[in-house]
């Protein structure tokens, strides 16, 4: 894929309508964003182009978010790509464990609203620069 001047956004979530919305919230003429249904596309997808940003769900039907995010993390690739985790699971040891064992830059539960992601996504996006 050609570079377009926006930040890239990969989102690694299986259900279509969820990737569209997302993709309605966020700005298009700021962001692209590319959907991926399971875990093994949105590493190859990673691969092929890498992103300025991955938003991950944690329940995948291939390959769940955690092991997607450890993949990431082993490959010297993927390790400084940031990574927004959106996800239902909503427990306090669901946050613990993405927060603060696996340092997610940001954990979002589901539902959310659209001023909860786009400011995740600029908090971690302008962190970059």
């Amino acid at each position: 894929m050609e570079r377009t001047g926006k930040r890239r956004i990969i989102y690694i979530e299986d259900d279509a309508d969820m990737v569209d919305l997302v993709r309605i919230m966020l700005d298009p003429a700021r962001f692209e964003l590319i959907g991926a249904g399971d875990g093994r596309t949105g590493l190859s997808r990673m691969r092929e182009t890498p992103p300025d940003l991955v938003l991950l769900d944690l329940m995948l039907p291939d390959l769940g978010g955690w092991a997607v995010y450890q993949v990431m993390k082993d490959d010297a690739d993927l390790c400084n790509i940031p990574v927004i985790v959106i996800t239902a699971q909503n427990t306090p040891i669901d946050r613990v464990l993405g927060e603060h064992i696996a340092k997610v830059q940001v954990y979002i539960t589901k539902p959310f609203t659209p001023n909860e992601l786009r400011t995740a996504v600029n908090t971690v996006l302008n962190s970059r620069n």
